[in-house]
């Protein structure tokens, strides 16, 4: 099979558009030459090229098809016209059916010729983030200089139109100054290719750039007695820097080790891309690793002093930070806040504090917090975003809020909550346990919540600007992981109350059920057990049921069944997760069991019927006439439904779920006896009834623990 090898080579690439770069080509190029292909291309990137190898078809022959024409009895002229269309001559003519046919056979079409009519718009077409324009028309994320392309060592001849003078060949360069003279030099394939530019200083690969970047520092480090702090995404960015990387160490001045390590790891991250290490301790290391992109001929001594230098400045300026701030209690940056716009609709930063200090003393007697303390940490947890160190480093807000408030004497769980009240920041995020920092936490993001919600600021399925689904998903993570009981509707109420803007209207009790009936819908109830206005209670159902989906979502994600998931929460009105996750657990343990399948499909047999009979003259509630149960297998399905019924409204109670489920799964034997036996629609009118509220009756017991309807088998 003929290999294909393309490079598209250029001025320097910004790293963070390299991969991306490289995998857009690769798909562009798998639409527009799919006939040919032979498996996936491979995509490749660096600093100065992005490109691709594929295995490829030698040629491609296209389907034959038919082209009917002008009917037999049409003019002479309807019929020339078909033939000049289509280049054809009579006598290859067929008739069919009062028709004439032309025929046309397949044809067959070399791997070059068709890859040399894809591949200019390809080219010319692919589109960056952001691009460039520096020659007429033609826009590339930098200026393109070479294009590669060959097909089994031999040039695939094309132009680019919209740039003059750029057309295919099958040179490309190696590193800029380690190669020398024999920088730029011809390719015959891809293992030329690679060699090639190994042996003039670039590592085609980055995969390969990364592992020796990581295993360069790791050795260097050891060599010192410490170790390199893993950062995945500033080791990608670096292999995307550096052609032939040279790992290299410096060392820190002594006169900064005592600067957070966290100030000293974002100066050199962000600033100069310099890797943080560690002692075996945990202690910052006096030393950072760099990566130089040529092998200096003193070892690398000229570059290290020289970025060490250029560090020095870095940490002088974050210690001139630093220091001005810890001359002010954090109190003193509050009246900044009061200028500081957090949304346009939702006022400025100031005001926020002031919601989050209420709801944080609010939330904190539910998590096991002294309110006091939450109020406290709340007031501060945002000061440090007027200090001019977070100004200068965003990355290290409520980090350097933390370091402030130990600076000037606060209880450690304040400042703890301080510097933890933004996580959950990811998946892999620690989220707070000191339950001082679960309640700063847990009203940072209902906060968010409620007051995005309040001015229908919502998630759309296109987009998420203000990161809710993130804070929903903080809220579930800290609540599954502290194991708290918590009710999520009043916790949401009493956020909305910070919100007098909400639905137009003021946050009083005169949100009356008249008012959210209007806003909500005529058939809206508040929900069970909710002791606040109407109007209150409406808006905080709305968002415990986004809550509720957001951990429908997280439970399918870590394999949970999606039907028993949606049954557990189809009861509806429940906003205690850890209650939801227990009566989902148990439901699992009794549709996977014994009796599961057959209570299952007994029950859906059950509320089919009811739902047929109830079009025709129900609804079919009330009480059961024991007199009227006649067969022995309605009477045995009535007296376990009376012994099932009290058992399962007492283990709900108790909130012992898999009580409740045991006692379900004991009317499974008298229901199939029942349907075995029974003629639910008797001739008689008043047996029929009563059989149909026999029915209704099971069917309001398992409602009680679950929706039913919604299991699937």
């Amino acid at each position: 099979m003929p290999e294909f090898l393309l490079e598209l080579f250029s001025e320097e690439i910004p790293a963070r558009m390299q991969a991306r770069g490289a995998e857009d080509l690769s798909r562009a190029f798998a639409t527009a030459a799919a006939p040919l292909l032979e498996g996936a291309p491979k995509p490749f990137h660096g600093p100065r090229r992005i490109g691709l190898s594929a295995t490829l078809r030698a040629a491609v022959t296209t389907e034959g098809k038919e082209e009917r024409g002008p009917r037999t009895a049409a003019p002479p002229a309807a019929l020339d016209g078909f033939l000049r269309k289509h280049g054809a001559t009579k006598d290859q003519l067929v008739e069919q059916n009062g028709f004439w046919v032309l025929q046309k056979p397949g044809e067959t079409i070399a791997a070059a010729a068709l890859l040399a009519q894809v591949l200019p718009g390809l080219v010319g077409g692919f589109g960056w983030p952001k691009s460039m324009r520096w020659a007429g028309p033609f826009t590339w994320v930098r200026p393109l200089h070479r294009i590669l392309c060959l097909l089994d060592g031999a040039v695939v001849p094309f132009a680019i139109a919209a740039l003059p003078g750029m057309e295919s060949g099958n040179l490309t360069e190696g590193h800029r100054i380690m190669a020398g003279a024999d920088r730029v030099f011809a390719v015959t394939g891809l293992a030329d290719y690679e060699s090639g530019l190994r042996a003039r200083f670039v590592e085609p690969d980055a995969a390969a750039r990364m592992a020796r970047i990581e295993g360069g520092l790791a050795t260097l480090a050891a060599g010192q007695g410490v170790a390199v702090v893993p950062d995945r995404g500033l080791l990608e960015e670096v292999a995307g820097l550096v052609e032939w990387p040279v790992p290299l160490l410096g060392r820190i001045d002594d006169a900064f080790m005592d600067l957070p390590p966290e100030l000293m790891r974002t100066t050199m991250r962000v600033n100069q891309r310099y890797f943080s290490l560690t002692k075996p301790d945990g202690g910052a290391a006096p030393f950072f690793g760099l990566v130089a992109n040529i092998a200096a001929t003193d070892g690398g001594a000229t570059l290290i002093a020289g970025n060490e230098r250029v560090l020095r400045a870095r940490l002088s300026d974050a210690r001139f930070f630093w220091d001005q701030d810890r001359r002010q209690k954090l109190e003193e940056f509050l009246p900044k806040l009061e200028t500081v716009v957090f949304h346009a609709k939702l006022g400025t930063q100031g005001q926020r504090v002031a919601r989050i200090e209420r709801l944080a003393r609010w939330l904190a007697p539910h998590v096991g917090a002294d309110p006091a303390l939450a109020a406290r940490a709340a007031k501060l947890a945002k000061a440090d975003l007027a200090s001019g160190l977070v100004g200068e480093f965003p990355e290290l807000q409520g980090t350097i809020g933390r370091y402030y408030a130990l600076h000037q004497g606060e209880d450690p769980r304040v400042a703890e909550a301080i510097g933890t009240q933004y996580r959950p920041l990811g998946p892999g995020d620690a989220v707070p346990a000191e339950p001082v920092a679960i309640a700063v936490a847990l009203a940072d993001k209902l906060d968010m919540l409620a007051g995005f919600f309040a001015v229908d600021e919502r998630p759309t399925g296109s987009g998420d600007p203000f990161a809710l689904r993130r804070a929903a998903l903080g809220v579930i993570r800290i609540i599954r992981e502290n194991r708290l009981r918590l009710r999520l509707g009043d916790a949401l109420a009493e956020a909305f109350f910070g919100f007098p803007q909400a639905l137009g209207t003021t946050a009083s009790p005169e949100f009356g059920m008249e008012v959210a009936q209007e806003k909500l819908g005529a058939g809206w109830q508040p929900p069970r057990g909710s002791d606040h206005p109407p109007m209150v209670a409406a808006f905080a159902a709305g968002l415990v049921d986004f809550l509720a989906e957001r951990l429908r979502v997280q439970l399918r994600a870590e394999g949970a069944r999606h039907d028993l998931v949606s049954a557990a929460f189809g009861q509806g009105g429940e906003d205690d997760l850890l209650r939801l996750l227990a009566r989902a657990e148990a439901l699992k343990a009794l549709v996977e069991g014994p009796d599961g399948p057959n209570l299952l499909a007994a029950a859906k047999r059950a509320a089919n019927i009811l739902r047929i009979e109830d079009k025709k003259d129900g609804p079919h509630s009330g009480p059961v006439d024991a007199a009227l149960l006649v067969a022995p297998e309605e009477q045995a399905l009535a007296a376990a439904l009376d012994q099932a019924e009290p058992t399962v409204a007492q283990a709900l109670v108790a909130e012992n779920f898999a009580a409740a489920m045991s006692a379900l799964a004991a009317l499974r034997a008298p229901l199939d006896a029942f349907f075995e036996k029974v003629i639910v629609n008797d001739p008689d009118p008043a047996t029929r009834a009563n059989r149909l509220r026999l029915l209704a009756r099971l069917r309001g017991a398992m409602d009680t623990v679950a929706d039913f309807s919604r299991i699937e088998g």
